[in-house]
């Protein structure tokens, strides 16, 4: 019994490493770096001390709820990732979501193989789904939020360059554009009109959407308050800036689309195989399953896939 379980740990530990080391520790290095450089413009924003700053429930049931706010860097990693999403959904829901997942896919595997250890970390992978969708929605709608954010600074521009103030201008684009910027901005005017000071307004909008473009507007605005000049002309040229970005990010996506359809391929070919060999011949399949180096293969198969699918990601994932 102690077999199945360790080796259940070291899988887990090795997928959490992999994940760390692809993943977590590259944004966590830049989102470092660009947090000093806004930190030379801006003080920092004390949630402690801000009249907005309300305790937000991460559960509705409440032994869930004191173990989520115990861990605090699970649980506002996970909030953050759903704010950037967009979802109405609170970080128990995708906790509870993925356990019962987990479960499932455990339950099932197991009496279908008879395999406990295969199951096992079929039912890790599975418990992954959820967070993975919340991902994955979050990552579409900061794509979405970084086509329409030139379009939102050009009317800022237009707004001062007519003689109204900067809020007025953050009012005009809560008004006239479309999710993601709209909401978005709508709230740093709340907050502001409310009686949060810009600053730490404009700041909150910089740790909602973790943009490099809206660092820079963020910085651009707050080092204009503090040393003066012309601001429309600032905001001009950070456009202008934005949309030659924007313009090498689709050239980059043009040029490495090869790569990531060739990735995609070499990652669901195994999973094709499988299913087709399922349909033609499923004793071979029955074999593979119940016999225990069957079993054996089939979690060093889907172990080495996971990491060529992340090896790949990582390759074809090139800063600009």
């Amino acid at each position: 019994m102690m077999i199945p379980i360790l080796t259940f740990v070291v899988v887990v530990a090795m997928f959490l490493a992999v994940y760390w080391v692809l993943v977590l520790r590259p944004e966590n290095a830049q989102q470092s770096a660009l947090q000093k450089r806004l930190k030379s413009a801006a003080r920092p924003f004390h949630q402690n001390r801000s009249l907005f700053a309300k305790a937000r429930r991460l559960s509705d049931v409440p032994a869930l709820n004191a173990a989520l706010k115990s861990s605090s860097a699970l649980s506002g990693h996970l909030q953050g990732t759903i704010d950037r999403a967009g979802l109405k959904y609170t970080v128990g829901t995708v906790v509870l979501a993925s356990a019962c997942l987990g479960a499932i896919v455990f339950v099932a595997l197991n009496r279908a193989t008879g395999t406990i250890l295969a199951a096992l970390v079929l039912a890790v992978l599975a418990s992954c789904g959820p967070y993975l969708f919340v991902r994955w929605k979050a990552d579409q709608r900061m794509k979405r939020f970084e086509e329409l954010f030139p379009e939102a600074i050009s009317l800022i521009i237009r707004a001062l360059r007519a003689g109204h103030g900067f809020t007025t201008g953050l009012a005009m684009v809560a008004d006239e554009l479309a999710e993601p910027v709209g909401p978005e901005f709508r709230l740093v005017y709340d907050l502001q009109n409310f009686g949060m000071p810009l600053e730490e307004a404009l700041t909150s909008l910089a740790r909602r959407v973790p943009l490099l473009d809206v660092r820079f507007f963020v910085t651009a605005v707050l080092t204009q308050r503090d040393a003066g000049g012309n601001l429309a002309e600032v905001l001009e040229n950070i456009s202008a800036v934005i949309r030659d970005r924007f313009k090498v990010k689709r050239q980059v996506r043009v040029v490495t689309a090869h790569a990531r359809i060739t990735g995609l391929v070499l990652s669901l070919m195994p999973v094709a195989a499988a299913l087709a060999t399922l349909i033609v011949a499923p004793k071979n399949m029955k074999v593979l399953l119940t016999d225990p180096m069957g079993v054996r293969l089939v979690l060093v198969a889907v172990v080495l896939q996971v990491l060529g699918a992340l090896a790949i990601r990582k390759i074809v994932d090139i800063e600009y």
